[in-house]
């Protein structure tokens, strides 16, 4: 079993930045991958970032390249979300999300492929 609690979602201006917390326990060495979703109402929960834990390979989306980074702190099993250049469309609530199989099914940046999930954080971008 993996515990996530995420944390540090705030409303801030367009522009502005904010870094999100994952503090993950219990069985973190079973952990493959590591990754930020984020979902609004009404529309499918959508991949923001990854981390291959192995390895530390990262994949970002598209809609968020140049702006946000992802990176985590092994000694204090913290997983990390930088984001800059905020926009009204990174609106949402962010979840951390933690898989336990080296072959996860599609791409890191799909939700299906993960175990255990955060209960989220909100981020709210106003123009």
């Amino acid at each position: 079993q993996v515990q996530l609690v995420e944390s540090g979602g705030d409303s801030v201006q367009a522009g502005g930045s904010l870094k999100l917390s994952c503090a993950a326990s219990g069985s973190t060495n079973n952990v493959y991958y590591m990754a930020w979703f984020r979902q609004v109402p009404g529309k499918e929960r959508e991949g923001v970032a990854s981390i291959y834990t192995r390895d530390d390979g990262i994949r970002l989306a598209d809609s968020v390249k140049g702006r946000f980074s992802i990176f985590r702190d092994n000694a204090k099993s913290t997983l990390y979300l930088h984001m800059n250049s905020l926009k009204p469309d990174d609106t949402g609530m962010y979840y951390c999300a933690a898989a336990v199989r080296s072959g996860i099914p599609g791409t890191p940046l799909q939700h299906f492929g993960y175990d255990y999930w955060g209960q989220g954080t909100q981020v709210t971008v106003s123009s």
